[in-house]
This record gives structure tokens, sequence and C-alpha cells, in this order.
């Protein structure tokens, strides 16, 4: 990928009652199928990063992280990725989308971020 990407992160926790094993499965084989028909010119990358707590340095306790999940847009075009920010803040998600959001998020939970990515060269 040649050029500037801009990057949003959004951190997404599983609904009360869910387990993580259960989030994980819907996500993939159900969510994205529902969200990937939206899939936005511009966007060049759709990445889910699922968070496995460890234990705590110091204390060795293992504590429940506030997301399940970073989910990764990439645009190419940040015109793009200024429109799903608009969507999103106005509530104009397709309703199936926000209708299946419902089955998987805590949805106050949400928090979305745009990035700035600075990269250390480590001389490979």
């Amino acid at each position: 990928m040649a050029g500037e990407i801009t990057k949003i992160i959004i951190g997404l926790k599983r609904r009360p009652g869910m387990s993580v094993e259960e989030f994980r499965d819907y996500y993939e084989n159900v969510h994205t199928k529902v969200a990937g028909k939206y899939s936005q010119p511009g966007m060049c990358h759709y990445a889910r990063r699922y968070l496995d707590p460890m234990p705590h340095l110091d204390t060795k306790e293992i504590h429940e992280p506030e997301f399940d999940v970073i989910t990764e847009l990439w645009y190419d075009d940040p015109k793009a990725a200024e429109g799903l920010i608009w969507m999103v803040s106005k509530g104009k998600l397709p309703a199936d989308v926000f209708e299946d959001e419902l089955n998987l998020f805590d949805r106050p939970r949400t928090r979305y971020f745009m990035t700035t990515e600075c990269v250390t060269d480590l001389g490979r």
C-alpha cells in the first residue's frame, strides 16, 4: 500500500452474558458478513484483534479487559474515514448492522479512535 493510510480503531466489548468464545465466533461468522456488505470505497483493510488478558507484572492478577476486540478499519481515502465517523456520530448505521450489533456488543462501551502511527525501524 503506497501513500498515507488513515486508521480508525474501535474498542468493542461483548454484550453481558456472552462468553468470549461465543463473542469471537459470532463476530467472525455472522457480524463480519452483515457489516461487510457495506464496505466503503476507500476502505482497504478490516481486521479484528482479539485481546487475551495476561497476568499483571506485579500482582500476577488477570483482569477483565475494557475491550474484547480492537477492530481496525484502514482507509486510503481520508474522506471515506471521515464519512464513517459522520455516519456513526449521526446514528446512520444501516438498520441491519445496528440490529446485529445489539446481538454482539455492549454498545455504550464502544470507543472510536483515529490514529497517528509512528513506526520504529528496527534495522532488520
